[in-house]
């Protein structure tokens, strides 16, 4: 599988780190980045090739990551969906978006693209999905954070929102991707409680789910990459495995 990555940031450069084309039969070609620099210095690590126009590499790829912004992902996916392509999606909040997710999925079905979310930052996507349509009663969202993720400067634990998914998004696009994730798998716009806490060093995802199958609550506690604290460790390697997944001939769970 040939792939081409857009956005050469932290979550890049962790797959790039951890994905051999000899162990994996990945091979991550084409880089693309507004900065050219940061394409350039990825492409020379694997050994690949950096485009200053991301058309460059659609006819040469099977697949396409975007690991850059939820504006980049409206910019690009029409484009690369047209050509055919398949599409990893990192900053799934741009599909909180109704009438851009309507378009995204009508182009990638006229097509035969398909688009990938990885479960990124929390875990119990799959229970989530399954219970999705057992009349599913309520999904909350607790996330707790550094100061320094969210970019603040305060020495005490302050609630800095709280409402639905689909405002979240709006306020944290590069913060909250997770409540996006959770709302595409269970079809709602769920309840988003973010609290910044000065206390903290991982970034703390708590997830409550309710219905008539019961109820299941999840924590998760996620060191931040060390070069970007706004990203998850787990968010990288969430992409991954759903990389590596494409060539198992056993497949584990959803």
């Amino acid at each position: 599988m040939r792939i081409g990555i857009i956005g050469c940031g932290a979550i890049a450069n962790i797959i790039i780190s951890n994905i051999t084309s000899e162990d994996s039969g990945i091979d991550v070609v084409y880089f693309f980045d507004s900065d050219i620099e940061r394409a350039e210095n990825l492409a020379e690590l694997a050994n690949g090739i950096a485009v200053l126009d991301f058309k460059d590499m659609l006819n040469d790829v099977d697949l396409v990551l975007e690991c850059a912004s939820p504006d980049s992902v409206k910019t690009y996916a029409p484009t690369i969906l047209e050509h055919g392509c398949d599409m990893i999606i990192m900053s799934i909040g741009a599909f909180m978006d109704k009438e851009f997710y309507m378009k995204a999925l009508k182009i990638a079905k006229d097509n035969n693209a398909r688009i990938h979310l990885p479960s990124g930052a929390v875990v119990g996507l799959d229970g989530i999905k399954a219970v999705a349509n057992f009349n599913l009663e309520e999904v909350n969202l607790v996330t707790r954070k550094s100061p320094k993720s969210l970019g603040k400067d305060i020495n005490t634990e302050e609630v800095l929102f709280e409402g639905k998914a689909s405002d979240a998004v709006k306020k944290f696009p590069f913060n909250i991707n997770v409540a996006a994730t959770i709302s595409l798998a269970c079809n709602q716009d769920i309840n988003v409680k973010i609290i910044v806490d000065p206390k903290v060093d991982r970034n703390v995802h708590e997830i409550t789910v309710r219905g008539d199958f019961g109820e299941f609550k999840t924590t998760t506690m996620n060191y931040p990459c060390s070069t970007n604290p706004k990203t998850s460790m787990l968010a990288a390697l969430s992409a991954i495995k759903l990389l590596k997944s494409f060539n198992e001939t056993i497949s584990v769970g959803m």
